[in-house]
């Protein structure tokens, strides 16, 4: 990628116009320490092996427990053309949709270099083992290669961050939530419920205070301080928490205060959609409700409740974990155990192939795009 250490190019037509989110591209050397992160090969290398490990944990136990992968390869293949048609519409709209936080937190930012850079970082993110801060340098070059200032950058993807996390605890609570009217709840769900709720008051008194004042930020970030010191006395590392947040304040508080609805609203959309998936294909896999024996609320905690199985660091993006848990819940509902594997394979499968396809090819498309800008300065 030596390539995109270059001289700021003259604007391309479908480059975003300069606006208070956008401003003079930034080469490599301008940016912050985190862009700048390159994948540790040995790291990579046991990351990867982990993850198969783990996949293979997973998958096993549920073939062991809910049928073996030939009859659930042989039931995907016994849907129907409308189920197909189903899930690949599903598919697209949530590709489309997942961009849109990105914008909102990016003002400035136009669909078309938030869509190629939204899903460049998350098939590396999703793919790629440990590749997290690999997406993260990524996302900063594409974007100053847009004429996004890094400042700008910064704010959007600590933003998108904050409000990923948000949804991770919100959607459990949500969960719970619709299994009240039909007293389905059982214990573990309501501490998952429970826990998620904590965390989410925790997380949003925290953020509110950080961005009411920067008075308020500072006593917060004091009082982290003192509660983390002897961690970080432990472990010999010296960081100062008090400017961290001070900065992170000031490169967020504006857009938040600004758009904080629109990016509730666009990260519950993309949520919904990638449950949306999961319903389809269950209903696909094993017919209508009578038949499978799930209805959507049931549905919709199961995928709520699992969602909190991303927070488990052993694969990209909770996979495999969440899938385990998933499982788990369809079956204490009342799915055929026959069922329950077809459906979990396809809702994988539709999550991570269209995705990671057109995130290798948003990747090859920004590099060629990225050549052929350089060409006349060459």
């Amino acid at each position: 990628m030596s390539d995109t250490n270059k001289p700021d190019q003259p604007q391309q037509p479908d480059q975003p116009e300069a606006t208070a989110g956008a401003g003079t591209s930034a080469g490599a050397d301008t940016l912050p320490p985190a862009a700048k992160a390159t994948l540790d090969k040995k790291k990579t290398i046991i990351g990867g092996i982990v993850t198969l490990i783990v996949l293979g944990f997973v998958f096993w136990g549920l073939s062991k427990n809910f049928g073996s992968f030939s009859d659930a390869w042989a039931q995907i293949q016994q849907m129907s053309s409308q189920v197909m048609a189903a899930l690949a519409l599903v598919a697209i709209v949530n590709i489309i949709v997942y961009v849109f936080p990105y914008m909102v937190a990016i003002p400035g930012l136009k669909y078309r270099p938030a869509f190629m850079v939204r899903q460049t970082s998350w098939m590396m993110a999703a793919l790629v083992p440990a590749g997290g801060a690999f997406a993260l340098a990524l996302q900063y070059l594409m974007l100053a290669s847009y004429r996004v200032s890094t400042a700008a950058a910064t704010s959007g993807i600590a933003i998108t961050s904050v409000w990923s996390f948000f949804m991770t605890f919100l959607l459990p609570v949500l969960g719970v939530l619709v299994l009240v009217p039909s007293g389905e709840l059982q214990s573990s769900w309501v501490w998952a419920g429970v826990l998620g709720l904590a965390a989410l008051v925790v997380m949003v008194i925290v953020f509110w205070l950080i961005l009411r004042s920067e008075e308020s930020a500072r006593k917060i970030s004091e009082l982290g301080e003192k509660l983390a010191q002897p961690v970080l006395h432990k472990l010999n590392k010296n960081i100062d928490i008090t400017s961290t947040v001070l900065d992170f304040r000031g490169q967020v508080v504006d857009v938040v205060k600004a758009k904080w609805l629109q990016l509730t609203i666009t990260n519950l959309a993309v949520s919904f959609m990638q449950f949306m998936i999961l319903f389809v294909a269950v209903r696909g896999v094993s017919g209508d409700p009578q038949a499978s024996g799930v209805s959507f609320a049931e549905i919709f905690a199961a995928f709520a409740i699992s969602r909190l199985g991303t927070l488990i660091p052993l694969t990209p993006g909770g996979l495999g974990t969440v899938a385990g848990v998933l499982g788990a819940m369809l079956a204490a509902f009342g799915m055929t155990e026959s069922d329950i594997l077809a459906a979990v394979l396809v809702w994988q499968m539709v999550q991570l192939f269209p995705q990671a396809i057109t995130g290798i090819a948003t990747l090859l498309g920004w590099r060629v795009q990225e050549a052929r800008a350089a060409a006349p300065a060459a």
